[in-house]
């Protein structure tokens, strides 16, 4: 999900309209709402200083709006935040061990159903020694252009 989608989403989730937000951040009444529709379309990206008024009048944290990124552990926990409200992908419990589950209600489940599953063939593969790790890494790297893809 990119930054305007991001912000999208969580500027409807609070019940704003672009023209609030625009103007919490201190955009001019006549243009406020024209700024949040371009950042929110992708035709204009906020500075790194607008990113943050942004975030601090939806009340989130800048991870929140930027694109997810997994170098770091804040960057990996807000990517799984990214797909439990694009994909539906939820964390859960299962005899005590954290996992993460499908909604099946999602619009994104039969699709990610499949692929996830295609994930876990070739993961048992590997546990059962059918693979070796380069193949794993090969069909992980070139998927879904691989035997067995979807």
């Amino acid at each position: 999900m990119s930054i305007g989608e991001r912000i999208r989403y969580i500027r409807n989730l609070r019940g704003m309209t672009q023209k609030e937000l625009g103007k919490a951040i201190g955009f001019d009444d006549r243009t406020a709402d024209i700024r949040i529709a371009q950042y929110e379309s992708g035709t204009r990206t906020p500075k790194a200083n607008y990113v943050e008024a942004i975030a601090k009048a939806l009340n989130v944290k800048t991870y929140a709006l930027n694109v997810p990124e997994t170098d770091t552990y804040l960057g990996l926990i807000h990517t799984l935040f990214a797909l439990e409200d694009t994909y539906g992908i939820k964390i859960n419990s299962i005899d005590g061990e954290l996992c993460l589950t499908l909604d099946k209600h999602n619009k994104n489940y039969i699709t990610m159903f499949e692929m996830l599953n295609d994930w876990r063939n070739q993961a048992e593969k590997l546990k059962n020694d059918e693979i070796s790790e380069d193949e794993y890494d090969d069909w992980k790297y070139n998927y879904p252009n691989t035997k067995g893809a979807r």
